[in-house]
C-alpha cells in the first residue's frame, strides 16, 4: 500500500469517529433536553394537584355549609308547621328544594 491510501483510510476512519462522536452527542443533549421538559411538566402537574386538592377541600367545605344551611331550614320550616299547621307550605318546600 501507498502512503496515500494509508493517509486516506486514517482521514476516513477519523471522520466516522467524529460522525459517531457528534451522534452520541447529540442523543445525550436531546435527551437531557427531554429530562428537563419533563421536570418542568411533573412541576406543572404536581402544581395544578395541589390547586385542585385545594378546589376540592373548598367545594367540600361550602358543600357542609349548605347543607347545615338546608338542614337549618327544614328545622325552621318544622318549627313554622308546628305554630301554625294549617298553612300549606308544602309548594314553597318543593320550589326551595329545586
Amino acid at each position: 500500500m501507498s502512503t496515500t491510501w494509508i493517509i486516506v483510510i486514517v482521514v476516513i476512519a477519523v471522520i466516522v469517529l467524529l460522525a459517531l462522536a457528534f451522534a452520541v452527542f447529540g442523543r445525550n443533549r436531546r435527551t437531557q433536553k427531554r429530562r428537563e421538559q419533563a421536570a418542568g411538566l411533573r412541576e406543572e402537574a404536581q402544581t395544578r394537584s395541589r390547586t385542585a386538592k385545594q378546589a376540592e377541600l373548598a367545594a367540600e367545605e361550602q358543600a357542609e355549609r349548605a347543607r347545615n344551611e338546608r338542614k337549618a331550614a327544614d328545622a325552621a320550616g318544622a318549627r313554622a308547621h308546628e305554630v301554625d299547621p294549617d298553612v300549606d307550605d308544602r309548594d314553597q318546600e318543593d320550589i326551595a328544594a329545586r
